[in-house]
């Protein structure tokens, strides 16, 4: 068979093989290219070029070496073009090398480990190496900084965990001088508040606040800027709780230490009725507590040498040691309504708070039948802080917690806290909060595993009003980067965290919004060392 083809590119005709001249003649239209055909063609190749050019451009900033021919362009764009990855430059036999595990045992007693990545450079350069003794070498400098990487940041927390906990020698001096003035100065004894007083402290036309304390000159500072910021300090009533060893202190300090015209109550615990009756659920539930934690982590040096956890998670461990954690001041607050029964409406203060404005707006707040007003902490401009959910506090690997709530709910704050005390008393929080710790103790602390926070999540579950971040800025004892300018916008500012601002610890650029409300001139204050700048 044969084909043949006119000059025109008219006629084609197919001449059989078997000699019989047939033919078939097909008739191929003239070609006619318009200008606008000539215009797509040339727009849709310039696309190409540019989108050619962009891609090469690239691969030569990336690459080593410059693509400088069509089939090197074609080497790069084509993997690319269809879909699949280019090969890594990297040698295989260092990718299984470095996913060896490395025993931390197999580096003790070694000197011939670099110990910076210069020493590596130079070891590199001046020795022969494959790429198996390269990634060997370079899996053991890094494994070995690892190592110690880890056992400093563990010592960080050992030592925070250690000047947190402890009892600064000037605040201990400040207690026994205060008990030495309380049993040889009648003034130190003097009634709080006054006899003719007395009828205040249930008077719901004033405004109550409760402080929970066993550190007099924290409890000092608060009751200093609550005062000192008040618009009518004549309407304020501040109910001190105190345990039974920090009464006599507590006590001297404010009988010798007046804030008139506000009214100061100091009481110890075993001054409530209610708390000398009996039992106490918050008490057994400590109780409890310190033996399931004494039993599950065995004290610091345990948590210490722990090799498996990461150094946050050693960190947790060592918080839930604190006493703080494990001090009924901290638990009391879920008894308010027992404690006070008369009063319709109180606000809890923590002792690491400072008070920077008049506190009486917060009576003009609409709690819309919530019992608890207090600030979200999921929502803000500091992400270290203001980023905490349900599932910060509560473990949702526990099915009893993941039946039951949601973990992206968002949480929110004690220290600076309304409460309904009239609407609370309608209420099952008190019981449900004491239900929870119970679960979470028969749960071996699978729950959550410190503070009084999460069971608060829970027993105030739907019952609380949120209120303006300005009200409680929070994280000055854990987070440096508040800078002094923010914190003074605040209305209270909560140093929560290890750097109590009455420790060594403390931030020092925070420090002083704390200790300018104690009077450096006071013979306690000069007699003690006590550092008020």
């Amino acid at each position: 068979m044969q084909l043949h083809v006119s000059p025109s590119l008219r006629h084609v005709t197919v001449l059989p093989g078997n000699g019989v001249r047939e033919f078939i003649k097909v008739k191929v239209r003239a070609r006619r290219v318009s200008y606008r055909m000539l215009f797509y063609s040339l727009l849709f190749f310039t696309f190409i070029l540019r989108f050619v050019f962009l891609l090469s451009t690239a691969d030569t900033i990336d690459a080593e070496t410059k693509c400088s021919t069509l089939g090197c362009l074609g080497k790069r764009l084509g993997p690319r073009l269809l879909g699949r990855r280019l090969a890594s430059a990297v040698p295989e036999v260092i990718y299984q090398v470095l996913e060896q595990p490395l025993d931390n045992d197999e580096l003790k007693g070694r000197d011939d480990i670099p110990q910076t990545l210069e020493e590596f450079m130079d070891e590199v350069k001046n020795s022969i190496f494959d790429a198996k003794s390269f990634a060997l070498k370079l899996r053991e400098m890094v494994t070995l900084l690892e190592q110690r990487t880890r056992n400093a940041k563990i010592q960080e927390y050992l030592y925070r965990h250690v000047a947190s906990s402890s009892i600064p020698k000037q605040l201990l001096c400040l207690a026994l001088r205060l008990a030495h003035e309380h049993s040889t100065n009648a003034a130190a004894r003097r009634q709080l508040p006054l006899p003719e007083l007395v009828p205040v402290l249930v008077d719901n036309s004033y405004f109550h606040f409760v402080l929970a304390s066993d550190n007099v000159l924290a409890a000092s500072v608060v009751a200093n800027s609550l005062v000192q910021n008040a618009l009518r300090p004549e309407k304020f009533v501040l109910h001190i709780i105190t345990d039974r060893k920090t009464y006599s202190p507590m006590q001297a300090w404010f009988s010798l230490h007046p804030l008139s015209p506000a009214i100061i109550e100091v009481k110890a615990l075993h001054h409530f009725d209610w708390f000398a009756k009996g039992k106490v659920p918050v008490l057994e539930a400590m109780e409890k507590d310190l033996r399931v934690r004494s039993r599950f982590r065995g004290g610091s040096s345990a948590i210490v040498e722990n090799n498996i956890d990461k150094p946050h998670i050693i960190a947790a461990k060592l918080q839930t040691l604190g006493p703080k954690y494990n001090s009924v001041m901290n638990h009391i607050r879920i008894h308010l309504p027992e404690l006070f029964p008369s009063l319709n409406k109180v606000v809890f203060l923590d002792d690491d708070i400072v008070v920077q404005t008049d506190l009486s707006p917060l009576w003009d707040i609409d709690m819309n039948g919530k019992i608890n007003g207090a600030v979200e902490t999921c929502r803000g401009q500091d992400k270290l802080v203001m980023s905490k959910r349900l599932k910060n506090y509560l473990n949702f690997s526990h099915p009893l917690i993941a039946k039951n709530f949601n973990p992206n709910e968002c949480a929110w704050a004690y220290g600076m806290n309304i409460f309904d005390l009239e609407a609370w008393r309608k209420t099952n929080i008190s019981i449900a909060y004491h239900h929870w710790v119970e679960e979470n103790l028969k749960s071996g602390l699978s729950l959550w595993q410190l503070g009084t926070l999460p069971p608060g999540l829970i027993a105030f579950h739907g019952h609380v009003h949120v209120i303006d971040p300005f009200w409680h800025m929070l994280g000055l004892g854990y987070q440096e980067n508040t800078s002094l300018a923010d914190a003074e916008t605040a209305g209270v500012i909560h140093f929560n965290g290890r750097a109590k601002p009455w420790l060594d610890i403390a931030f020092p650029q925070l420090r002083p919004l704390w200790a300018k409300y104690i009077n450096s001139s006071d013979k306690f204050i000069t007699g003690c060392h006590i550092r008020t700048s």
